[in-house]
């Protein structure tokens, strides 16, 4: 194994983005330091691939691996696709279980799943922007054609604790799922999140385990989070996180309005 390249893995929105999708300035010129120097610096993301690339390409990154969706899929460079990434390991399952048991202990959610191919077939009004790349509305019925990598749940008109309280109810048990913001719920294969995605690219670029830096702030976070520090590394967590995330990292950045990301960074040597 390298004994002193890093391999550094970074949330997008609430740690790299911000709500209006605006990079703070510093973090690009930290992110800039750390490829010079040789580190692995990359995306580990809840987003699709095709809303996720994007961002890469902002950030004038190019790292062998991106993780997307939760860790369900992980692109690898490909020279011959002309996005320069495609599909290298996707983890897929059959949501009709979970969408039958949702759809009978939550009132007026919507429902939405990502196939493959990275986009979203989706039943029910979502709230705008929530798909930048394409989607495509589907009767329900439709959902469960084909194995998906990830379904997604809104319920608009519920509170957290109330949302937490029906999924409970649904007995979900064969797959993975973790709320992120406001009543929605993200639901991936059994045992599948960033940090089982990440451990698979550390192993295939050789990087010892204790030169991992990951950097999160939301509740599908916390596995990613959690696998950095079991390891030794770091994981990192933003500022304004809940608290539950805060508590799955070994190290507390700033938040994101005070560069708390960009001012982690700077603690990696060059």
């Amino acid at each position: 194994m390298t004994t002193d390249r890093m391999l550094i893995a970074l949330d997008i929105d609430g740690t790299i983005l911000d709500v209006d999708g605006e990079i703070p300035d510093a973090t690009h010129q930290e992110i800039d330091r750390l490829v010079a120097a040789g580190h692995e610096v990359m995306l580990a993301t809840g987003r699709s691939a095709r809303d996720t690339l994007p961002v890469r390409e902002r950030l004038g990154i190019e790292p062998e691996f991106v993780v997307s969706a939760n860790g369900a899929m992980t692109l690898a460079q490909d020279a011959s696709d002309a996005r320069g990434y495609s599909a290298r390991w996707v983890e897929t399952f059959d949501p009709t279980d979970a969408l039958q048991a949702l759809k009978g202990v939550l009132q007026n959610a919507r429902f939405a799943v990502e196939g493959e191919d990275g986009v979203y077939r989706f039943s029910g009004r979502f709230p705008e922007g929530t798909f930048e790349a394409q989607g495509i509305e589907v009767p329900f019925e439709e959902l469960a054609a084909v194995p998906v990598t990830r379904l997604v749940v809104v319920s608009p008109d519920q509170t957290i604790e109330e949302f937490l309280e029906h999924v409970e109810k649904s007995g979900l048990h064969s797959v993975s799922y973790s709320v992120g913001w406001t009543a929605w719920l993200d639901i991936a294969p059994d045992g599948v999140n960033k940090g089982t995605a990440l451990e698979r690219v550390r192993q295939e670029h050789g990087i010892d385990p204790k030169n991992v830096f990951v950097a999160g702030d939301g509740r599908n976070d916390i596995e990613m989070l959690e696998w950095a520090a079991a390891g030794g590394g770091q994981g990192v967590v933003m500022g304004n996180a809940p608290q539950e995330v805060i508590d799955a990292g070994n190290v507390l950045a700033g938040d994101f309005y005070h560069d708390g990301l960009a001012k982690a960074l700077a603690n990696i040597s060059g």
